[in-house]
This record gives structure tokens, C-alpha cells and sequence, in this order.
């Protein structure tokens, strides 16, 4: 109980005061408890943004371990081993509905990652994961020449984690539809079948 509400008071302390002017003691505090407390279960505040990809970012997109990438979405890759502009569609409409959910994590990520250079590290190796499931989609498929299929990987990731942490409805001039429907049409020419 204790372990989950410095998770939960780091989390809320990251988003709304910011990870780099966010310490310990703020987060013990937070959690009604003290700094000795906090490193009996986090060694450092970067091993509790750790635990927050691991432990809830990565469950809450359907991620599982995997001993080759660190993690995995078994469904991304099925959905672009598959290729087609529908199921495509479904999964970004899917996970488009987890973005409230999500939003306070990769945002918070993104952010710690401009201070800090091990969530840096952290954050570039969990968006390589997710990049690894697309060209494992495209490896299996055997589409587009082999030597694009991590570059196109990288583009599709890295364009949906930016519409991710940053949409909202009526944001850029369209609504949720439209945004599924131009994210979409990226996704199928980047990842999809011809």
C-alpha cells in the first residue's frame, strides 16, 4: 500500500509541479510518509519513474515482458503483420481511447527525459520497444524493403506518441474522427499494405 502511494503521489506531483522541481521529499511527503521511507522502495526518484512505465504505463497498453525487446504488444504486431487500413484504424481508435489514461505517464516521461539522461535512456529504449513491434509486423509480412522497415517503424511510433501526448478535441482543427482518419491514412502509407 505504501509502495503504490509513492507511485501515485510521484505521479501526481510529476504532472502537475513538473519531474525536474519534483524531490523525494515532496513525494514522501505527499504520501504521508518520509524520505527514509520513499528509498526503502525507491532507490532514487528516477527508479519510481521506472516502476511508473513498468508497472502501469506499459499494463495500461496491453505490454507484456519479452526477453528479446524488454516488452511487447502482441496485437501492434498482428495489426501491421496484417497491414490493413481497418484494422489499422481499430487499434489507433483503441488506443486512442486509453490516451486520458496513458497521457499523465509519456507526458511526464517526455518531460523527465529533457532533465534527466537515464529517463532519457529509459524513455528511448521503451519507444524502440514499441518501434520493434512494428518492424516485427513488417518482418513478418515481408513488406516494404527491409532496409526501411525500422526507419518507417520509428516514424509511425514516434508520430503517434507526439499526437498522443499532445491532442486534444478541436486541437490542430479536427475533431476525433478526422485525427483517426488522417492518423490512419499516415499509418497505412508508412506501415501498411499497398
Amino acid at each position: 500500500m505504501t509502495r503504490n502511494l509513492l507511485l501515485d503521489s510521484g505521479l501526481d506531483l510529476f504532472v502537475s509541479k513538473g519531474y525536474a522541481t519534483t524531490t523525494v521529499d515532496d513525494i514522501a511527503s505527499a504520501a504521508g510518509t518520509t524520505r527514509v521511507t520513499f528509498y526503502a522502495y525507491f532507490p532514487s526518484k528516477v527508479d519510481l519513474m521506472k516502476a511508473l512505465i513498468s508497472e502501469r504505463l506499459n499494463p495500461a497498453l496491453d505490454r507484456v515482458p519479452s526477453a528479446e525487446y524488454g516488452s511487447t504488444a502482441r496485437e501492434l504486431v498482428s495489426v501491421i503483420e496484417d497491414g490493413s487500413r481497418e484494422r489499422i484504424r481499430a487499434w489507433l481508435a483503441a488506443t486512442a481511447q486509453r490516451w486520458t489514461t496513458i497521457r499523465p505517464y509519456t507526458t511526464t516521461a517526455f518531460e523527465a527525459a529533457a532533465v534527466d539522461p537515464e529517463i532519457r535512456a529509459l524513455f528511448g529504449e521503451w519507444l524502440d520497444e514499441t518501434s520493434r513491434d512494428i518492424e516485427d509486423g513488417l518482418d513478418l509480412a515481408d513488406r516494404f524493403p527491409a532496409g526501411t522497415r525500422h526507419f518507417r517503424s520509428v516514424l509511425a511510433m514516434t508520430e503517434l506518441d507526439h499526437v498522443a501526448r499532445n491532442w486534444a478535441p478541436g486541437q490542430w482543427g479536427v475533431d476525433h474522427e478526422d485525427m483517426l482518419d488522417v492518423l490512419t491514412e499516415s499509418w497505412s502509407a508508412l506501415v501498411g499494405r499497398r
